[in-house]
Order: structure tokens, then sequence, then C-alpha cells
């Protein structure tokens, strides 16, 4: 990261304690950019499909920003950064508020969790090579088609239930 900006490896200790307060700050910048980008791809997202385009947006991001997606998920950060926590918890408020206007009916707090767990392992099946990257159009069809496929089944089983 220094080298890119620049400057010695030792520099940015400078301004951060620790190397985890240092991936922290850079974590919470890129939930920010992620929060700006899923807002991009709906403003205002109300049905199913614009849930999938959420996902869609989501696994995008990752694949366009690894580096920067791979320290906000897979790298230690300090659980005391006010900044990451605050970053973090504006990426849930906004993924439980999505699935609430989606499915006001749903229990928000599981499916929530159901949701951004679906959507993040999706995300890390492209990024690590599990899936095929390789073409934009087709990760997005499957990104859609896998969304749809669950809230299809999800349906389907409330129905045999009830």
């Amino acid at each position: 990261m220094a080298r890119r900006a620049g400057v010695s490896a030792t520099a940015p200790y400078r301004h951060f304690a620790d190397r985890d307060a240092l991936v922290s700050a850079v974590a919470a910048q890129g939930y920010r950019e992620l929060a700006e980008y899923l807002a991009g791809a709906h403003p205002a997202p109300r049905t199913p499909d614009d849930l999938a385009e959420i996902a869609i947006a989501y696994v995008r991001f990752a694949l366009e920003r690894p580096a920067l997606f791979r320290a906000m998920f897979a790298e230690p950060c300090d659980p005391d950064s006010e900044e990451r926590v605050a970053a973090t918890a504006a990426i849930w408020e906004y993924v439980h508020g999505i699935v609430h206007g989606v499915f006001p009916g749903a229990d928000p707090e599981a499916l929530s969790v159901g949701v951004w767990s679906f959507v993040h392992g999706l995300a890390f099946l492209h990024l690590d090579g599990k899936l095929d990257a390789d073409d934009p159009g087709a990760v997005a069809d499957r990104v859609r088609e896998a969304v749809r496929a669950l809230l299809t089944a999800s349906a389907a089983m409330r129905g045999a239930t009830a």
C-alpha cells in the first residue's frame, strides 16, 4: 500500500498505531465506498429483482476492488476502531433496510444475515476463482439467477409449511 502511494513502508505508521489500525481505516473507507456503490446500483430497492441487482453490485464491487474487498472482510481489524465499527454498522443497516423493504413480513434480522451471507459467499466464490468471473455479464446472470432461485425456494418452503 505504502509503495503504491509513493511513501516508505513505515510512513503510514506515523498516522496509525499498528497494522490493525491501518487495515481498519482502509476497511472503513471500503465500507463507505461499497455503500455508495450499492446505492448507485438501485437507490430504493423494493422488489426481489431489485435485491438481485444489489447482489450483483456487491459481487461486482468485490471483483473490481479485490484487494480492498479482502482488506474489508479477510484481514484482521482493530475491533475498537470507531470508524470501522461505524462503517460496518452502516452497511448492516443498509442490508437490514433493504431486506425489510423487500420482505416486510419476514424476520428482518435472520433474513438480513441470510441474504448478506449468501451474497458475500457468491462474491468470494467468484473472487477466489471457484466460479468463473471472466465475463461480467455471465457473473451478473449467475448472481441474479442464484438470488432468484434462493428466494423462489424460500417462498415455496413458506407455502408448504403454511
